[in-house]
């Protein structure tokens, strides 16, 4: 059985021909401890490492000649106090959860997911390199990543710089080329 909001994403943005990334998610979580949540694990398989319109790039765990496996190597990122503070008031305890980068945009925006708790309950923070003055360069999205790749995709929600084509179709572009 397919996650919700993988079916859905399927639905408006066509998989790769190629196919997506074969992980042995197992072998992952027994040698970092790190656990991944289902969603993200079914996009890795349908997907694999690519971009969404040419602008959001998806990092997976390595997989050999993608450049896009650099999941695992992505550090905790260094923010400013004042990043970490905005993204504080944002969330419920004011407390900063261990943040991991899953995504970037063509602008440099950075999609993390707030790990906290189970993995299938992380929720995604996206920071915006690029807003208006006064306004928050974070948004706080209480879903997984493709609840947040369906969302941005049909303008429930704007998180990134830009907007993804509007234009209503919307292409995956696999590492693979196909």
């Amino acid at each position: 059985m397919t996650h919700p909001a993988v079916d859905r994403l399927r639905e408006l943005l066509p998989p790769p021909s190629s196919g997506g990334d074969a992980v042995d998610w197992e072998q992952i979580e027994r040698t970092t401890g790190l656990a991944f949540p289902a969603d993200y694990r079914e996009l890795v398989e349908l997907y694999g490492g690519g971009e969404i319109d040419e602008y959001l790039s998806v990092s997976t765990p390595p997989v050999p000649g993608s450049p896009y496996g650099d999941l695992l190597v992505r550090a905790e990122p260094a923010l400013s106090d004042r990043d970490r503070e905005e993204l504080g008031a944002l969330l419920p305890e004011g407390a900063l959860p261990p943040l991991l980068p899953f995504a970037d945009s063509a602008s440099s925006d950075v999609a993390f997911w707030l790990r906290e708790g189970a993995p299938d309950g992380w929720r995604a923070a996206v920071f915006r390199r690029q807003t208006p003055h006064g306004t928050s360069r974070w948004t706080v999205f209480d879903g997984g990543v493709a609840a947040l790749c369906v969302a941005a995709l049909t303008g429930e929600v704007r998180p990134f710089s830009e907007q993804l084509s509007a234009s209503g179709r919307h292409e995956f572009v696999s590492w693979r080329g196909a």
